[in-house]
């Protein structure tokens, strides 16, 4: 797989029958290693080391918009169990666009987030919305635990 532009993880790769799989520890077992996949357990770990907790993640979070059943790619939750960050994953040969930005801003009509995260494992963007007035703002970072808390 691709070097990212995230720290490396101790990845655990098995191989079932020609297919490669990796463990994902949010959810506890072992999914198909996919570019996006790749991406997006490399972003979880990098949550994990910036002391976000895993018990607060889900992964492939199913949100219902307009009637059809999509699936967050990661949920960041506060202590309160409410929704406050949305990470969308796209493979490294996936270019960061206007689209990616939208389909994070679609499933926020549901979770209401003040957090949106879009990143191919080379670049990373995040953007603040403010609750009250709706305004986005590009973040230089990801928010500290306490800006996630306090949304």
């Amino acid at each position: 797989m691709q070097k990212l532009n995230l720290p490396p993880i101790e990845a655990k790769i098995t191989l079932e029958g020609n297919r490669q799989r990796i463990f994902d520890i949010i959810r506890k077992k072992y999914v198909a290693l996919t570019p996006e996949e790749w991406v997006r357990q490399h972003f979880v770990h990098y949550l994990l080391s910036l002391e976000y907790s895993a018990s607060l993640m889900a992964v492939e979070k199913l949100v219902v918009v307009n009637e059809l059943k999509q699936r967050a790619d990661v949920v960041v939750y506060n202590k309160k169990r409410a929704p406050v960050m949305i990470v969308e994953c796209k493979s490294p040969t996936v270019p960061l666009t206007n689209d990616t930005l939208a389909q994070a801003a679609r499933y926020n009509i549901r979770l209401g987030v003040s957090f949106l995260v879009i990143t191919n494992g080379l670049n990373h963007y995040c953007i603040k919305i403010n609750r009250e007035t709706g305004k986005a703002e590009v973040m230089n970072a990801l928010p500290t635990i306490d800006e996630v808390e306090n949304g």
